[in-house]
């Protein structure tokens, strides 16, 4: 069995993990910390876990009970997972990190996106982008992986065919990305209170969100990304817009992503248009495209859950790639519906 510890399991993103892991043929949850939440027992806060993890207590964290660990997923905010994993490196297997503390390769844009400075060049430099659809071969016995942020693997899966084909134009590529509450955590926050977000949709994070160095690092063009908040629990569907280089037709388009995604076990590539419900609670991602000869626009539409795909399922699957495993274990390609 593999040995696994998850640091911030109480959050949104460590619940799902633990899900995932119970359903996972290898892995063993080990130790599970979750500071705020220190001697509750898992099945307290998550009642949906009870049944897999009926005596789990959430710890504080002791570094020495994560020794020797297979892996270690951090669920934890970005600079506390910065100041965490070098003291992690070597003493175990593989750290899987979900926060954004090594997912830029540019040490200079922390200041301005996050609001500290990055002084790991040497972490920063070995961290894999844990997206296996564009990173496979770079993840396989990876030590450090930086989970993509959600937003960014939608936009990233839309997009990356076309630009890497040379199909569309680098600049003036718009995103518009439209998530679940859940995007926004566990934490007690206005925007996710129930009378707050219920019968609304808003923009949010306009000009300056975090997620738009990260989607032009792993996209290679310039974007001008907003994500919007709807009332739904899970989701992510990103529409995104670009001009094309190249002559073409919705039917070429079809043809260049289907291609490029080729023998993927979670990316679907149709005429369907995508849509969140589809990909709820699995690894899945849905992906059409189309060509308005009118406007002479490419629209290139993405959906996935934003806990699974976006967020834990993209961390198991990295891990899976990392530790040798069959990518597909423990992770469901089909959603759940209604």
């Amino acid at each position: 069995m593999t040995r696994v510890g998850i640091l911030g399991a109480s959050g949104y993103t460590g619940a799902e993990l633990l899900r995932l892991c119970a359903q996972h043929p290898d892995f063993e949850v080990a130790y599970a910390t979750g500071d705020t939440q220190a001697g509750v027992r898992a099945a307290s806060l998550y009642p949906s876990l009870a049944a897999k993890f009926p005596d789990l207590v959430f710890e504080a964290f002791d570094p020495a009970r994560a020794e020797g660990l297979d892996v270690v997923f951090l669920g934890l905010p970005h600079e506390a997972s910065m100041a965490l994993a070098p003291q992690l490196v070597g003493s175990v297997g593989c750290i899987v990190d979900l926060s954004a503390a090594y997912r830029l390769k540019d040490a200079s844009l922390y200041p301005g996106w996050y609001g500290f400075e990055h002084d790991q060049p040497a972490m920063l430099a070995e961290a894999v982008y844990g997206l296996p659809e564009l990173h496979r071969a770079a993840l396989k016995g990876a030590r450090l992986v930086a989970t993509p942020g959600c937003h960014v693997t939608a936009a990233t899966l839309a997009l990356a065919p076309f630009v890497r084909a040379g199909l569309v134009q680098t600049s003036g590529i718009v995103v518009n990305s439209i998530t679940g509450i859940s995007g926004a955590g566990r934490g007690l926050k206005h925007s996710s209170l129930f009378c707050s977000a219920d019968e609304d949709v808003q923009a949010y994070g306009l000009l300056d969100h975090r997620h738009t160095p990260e989607i032009e690092q792993e996209v290679g063009a310039g974007v001008l990304f907003t994500p919007h908040l709807a009332p739904m629990n899970r989701g992510i569907l990103a529409t995104c817009y670009a001009k094309p280089a190249a002559d073409m037709s919705t039917e070429s388009l079809l043809a260049t992503m289907s291609a490029a995604y080729a023998g993927e076990p979670f990316v679907v590539v149709s005429e369907t248009s995508p849509s969140t419900k589809a990909v709820m609670g699995s690894n899945a991602a849905h992906l059409t495209v189309r060509f308005d000869e009118r406007t002479r626009t490419v629209i290139s539409i993405c959906a996935i859950d934003n806990l699974a795909k976006g967020a834990s399922g993209g961390a198991i699957q990295a891990a899976n790639v990392a530790l040798g495993l069959p990518e597909t274990a423990g992770l469901a390609a089909v959603g759940m519906y209604p």
